[in-house]
């Protein structure tokens, strides 16, 4: 009988480090502002554990994804920020669905424990840079139409996450900056919220946690790609 993976024997004492601190960050910033929405505390809980995951290229990283997707999209809802329910809902979920079964299909390691790390190519560019103009003129009349609370700022955020969603769909370590950029922005987004409301400061904190997550994720996928590249012949990778 094949044994159950256990995805945390893989993480190192860094690792751990990062997390338990993450997960220190949000909880406390949680409960010093006395907030009860137990829903944005799980949100933040499964988002900064998923980070750890994906910035070792372990598939079990998209699995945590998916299930932020849904419950950030709520979250979000009940603030009227309808365009990080829509993108989490109908970009994020499915990207992450059709990244997981990228990130199987693409194993570095027998486990599966590892994904291949992709390469960046002109016409990835130049496909990205297209889908991301059409993507933002259009959700930036669909936003507007739905009253969305700090329309411009919520535009930006869904074309940084289109963006990060297509390199991370792709394998490619830019997809960390990508999300990197993304979560400046909603810092700045729920900052705003914050000054309507202190409870949603976790919110706040955890996109800042996401933001260090995300540096050092790129770090890893930079040194993933160069030991890959090291250890295998080119032609080993996939097209």
């Amino acid at each position: 009988m094949k044994k159950i993976r256990n995805p945390f024997r893989h993480l190192n004492k860094f690792d751990w480090t990062l997390w338990i601190c993450s997960l220190a960050a949000v909880i406390v910033s949680f409960f010093a502002v006395g907030s009860t929405d137990w829903l944005t505390l799980v949100t933040s809980v499964i988002g900064v554990t998923s980070l750890i995951f994906a910035a070792k290229g372990d598939f079990f990283g998209l699995i945590l994804m998916l299930a932020f997707s849904i419950i950030y999209a709520i979250v979000s809802l009940f603030f009227h920020y309808y365009g990080e329910t829509i993108t989490y809902l109908v970009m994020e979920f499915p990207t992450c669905l059709v990244s997981l079964i990228n990130w199987l299909r693409h194993p570095a390691s027998e486990d599966g424990s590892e994904v291949r790390v992709g390469r960046i190519r002109a016409k990835h560019i130049i496909i990205m840079i297209v889908l991301a103009i059409v993507i933002g003129v259009a959700f930036y009349f669909i936003l507007r139409a739905l009253n969305t609370e700090n329309l411009e700022v919520s535009t930006v955020s869904v074309v940084t996450s289109f963006m990060a969603l297509y390199l991370m769909a792709l394998r490619i370590p830019a997809y960390a900056v990508m999300y990197a950029v993304n979560d400046i922005v909603l810092i700045t987004l729920w900052a705003l919220a914050c000054m309507q409301s202190i409870y949603y400061l976790p919110m706040m904190v955890c996109f800042a946690v996401f933001l260090i997550n995300d540096i050092y994720g790129f770090i890893l996928w930079i040194m993933r790609s160069r030991k890959q590249k090291g250890s295998a012949p080119d032609s080993a990778e996939p097209k």
